[in-house]
């Protein structure tokens, strides 16, 4: 929502801006410009990306006005964990094979609905408990496999954002285009009066204007956007990595649980008193 919010704040800080001074508004509505700038950076983005790039782009773009894992994410995943751990330690590895292999129907993760969306954090977890559990991997090793999986994970995550950003890289230049084919029409137009060549200088110029507005305005905004959540997305794989590590190498579930909380930024991080109340209350 904040970025909603951004978008009015930019909008009405430079039409605002551009009224105070007493511009004319009409002079800034030419959609021929906007067209052009448009229609060459969308086939500029379709010639640049495979399909795949394309639609995980598009299908990521919903994800700018979105909120933010909460605390409560957190706590709803640590308890997940903890409850995972626990019945490991009491029941055996294979007493959660049900639950990994069917991880919808399964009751343990059906106390963690908003974890169970993340398809792949929810695969993430299961994969690497079916490793602990088919093999005798030490802790090390599980880490390694691990931390190649989160670092393919995070390129592939940061795939959207980075064609996002290219694209804004190129708006300027192609505001430049559209102002540069403005004074073109305008050079047609020599022998009219000042006043007619003002206004068409006018309206070449808002080519450049529209370039550089939507790529620092919107689109470069938008690909940072979508870098901090796909690093906003990486803490719920770290935690369940440390967490996972901690409790192969033998730790109790409790602590191996406060592992994780421990990776958590500051002000997403559950309290101990907090984390303590939750695992009781479970």
């Amino acid at each position: 929502m904040i970025a909603i919010v951004g978008v009015i704040v930019v909008l009405g800080s430079v039409i605002g801006g551009y009224v105070l001074e007493h511009g004319n508004l009409h002079v800034l509505y030419q959609p021929v410009e906007l067209l052009i700038i448009g229609g060459a950076a969308l086939g500029a983005f379709l010639i640049s990306n495979p399909m795949k790039t394309i639609v995980m782009t598009i299908k990521s773009i919903g994800k700018v006005i979105g909120g933010s894992p909460g605390k409560l994410f957190y706590l709803e995943v640590l308890t997940l964990l903890n409850r995972i751990f626990a019945k490991i330690r009491k029941e055996g590895l294979v007493s959660v094979e049900q639950d990994v292999e069917a991880p919808d129907e399964s009751p343990l993760f059906q106390q963690a609905p908003n974890f169970l969306k993340d398809h792949h954090a929810v695969k993430f977890l299961c994969d690497n408990l079916r490793v602990i559990m088919t093999t005798n991997i030490s802790p090390h090793e599980l880490e390694a496999v691990m931390e190649a999986e989160m670092e393919s994970h995070h390129e592939e995550a940061m795939v959207p954002s980075e064609a996002v950003t290219r694209m804004a890289d190129a708006l300027p230049a192609l505001g430049i285009v559209a102002a540069v084919l403005g004074v073109v029409i305008t050079m047609g137009k020599i022998s009219e009066p000042p006043a007619v060549l003002g206004h068409s200088i006018g309206a070449a110029l808002v080519g450049t204007f529209l370039g550089v507005l939507l790529s620092y305005g919107f689109v470069g905004p938008v690909g940072t956007n979508l870098a901090a959540k796909v690093k906003e997305g990486s803490v719920v794989y770290h935690m369940i990595k440390v967490a996972l590590v901690s409790f192969v190498g033998g730790t109790a579930p409790q602590i191996a649980v406060e592992f994780g909380r421990r990776v958590i930024p500051s002000g997403e991080r559950p309290g101990f008193t907090e984390m303590e109340e939750a695992l009781r209350a479970r």
